[in-house]
């Protein structure tokens, strides 16, 4: 029986909706795997993906949200809310200081921001505020932070924020909308393997394409935290059972040594020889070298082969001439 997991076919775009969305066909995943792969890629591409928000705004003469501004049509809650909407590319993890300044009657855009050399938006249409008469005037400084997912203006209140800023509620995930969906398909004489299909909206910061390479990047660089876990912990523990199996090993040899010379079973003759001359135990007998062996009277050539073949059963040598 095959016990391979096949790979799925690469991933290819099937519909070009708009500029910032896209759906994408993934072919001949193994079964059950369409939704394994489409539950994880979701997740991590509304959750893990960076982006750049509003993350406090300080309007000049008011000092907290529920106020109004003479000429300005809007009150500090939907001007706000308008903010929120605003599109932005950060090219580093510095957080950057905005500002828009605008007088007299019309309406105000996020085009009309004025920006530093990191920052780009991506959708300058977005309405901000409408001026209402010639006096009207609208001044706003605005941080802007890279981040992930949603950040709540309570968990950077307290630490951050200066005398006259409000703290807004941070959207800094590029995703605007994301749906995947799963079908069984064909693939040889098996009908289970499974079809994925992505549907990716994002705010135009990133592309469709980007979002869902990005977020198999991610997946993969946390499982490698694992398979190179894996592979040290195999090491450790093929090494703790090598040296457990030395010291085995030793202990089982030292075992043997302890043993007698009878247990060799040697010939009669060069048995009696060796207890003669005080050799009793195998350990004794490995103390010896073949020509002290030699010196011994009565114990030629073919005595010492014997005591080697032996040893040599019992994985032992005579002791080195060197």
């Amino acid at each position: 029986m095959n016990t391979n997991i096949s790979l799925p076919k690469t991933p290819k775009l099937i519909e070009q909706i708009s500029k910032n969305r896209a759906v994408f066909e993934i072919e001949e995943l193994y079964p059950g795997y369409g939704l394994t792969l489409g539950n994880a890629l979701r997740r991590v591409m509304l959750s893990s993906l960076p982006g750049a928000a509003i993350t406090f705004v300080k309007i000049k003469d008011v000092n907290h949200e529920f106020s109004t501004i003479p000429g300005v049509l809007e009150d500090i809650v939907e001007i706000i809310l308008n903010l929120k909407q605003i599109r932005f590319k950060i090219y580093n993890d510095e957080p950057q200081i905005i500002t828009l300044k605008a007088k007299g009657e019309k309406e105000i855009k996020a085009g009309d921001i004025k920006l530093t050399s990191q920052i780009e938006i991506a959708n300058p249409d977005t309405l901000i505020a409408t001026l209402t008469s010639k006096n009207a005037s609208l001044e706003i400084e605005m941080q802007v932070e890279r981040g992930l997912g949603y950040s709540e203006w309570e968990t950077r209140k307290k630490d951050k924020q200066e005398i006259g800023s409000i703290a807004v509620d941070a959207i800094f995930t590029p995703i605007k909308m994301i749906n995947y969906d799963t079908t069984d398909m064909r693939v040889g004489d098996k009908t289970n393997y499974n079809k994925l299909k992505f549907d990716i909206e994002t705010d135009g910061t990133i592309t469709p394409t980007e979002a869902l390479i990005n977020a198999a990047q991610i997946l993969i660089e946390q499982f490698q935290v694992f398979t190179t876990a894996a592979s040290k912990i195999m090491k450790t523990e093929y090494k703790k059972e090598t040296k457990e199996e030395l010291i085995e090993k030793e202990k089982e040899e030292e075992d043997i040594t302890k043993s007698k010379i009878e247990d060799l079973k040697l010939s009669n003759r060069t048995q009696n020889i060796l207890l003669e001359n005080r050799i009793k135990t195998i350990a004794g007998l490995l103390r010896l070298k073949e020509k002290d062996l030699l010196q011994l009277e009565g114990l030629g050539n073919k005595a010492v082969k014997e005591i080697k073949k032996a040893l040599g059963k019992l994985g032992f040598t005579l002791k080195s001439e060197e």
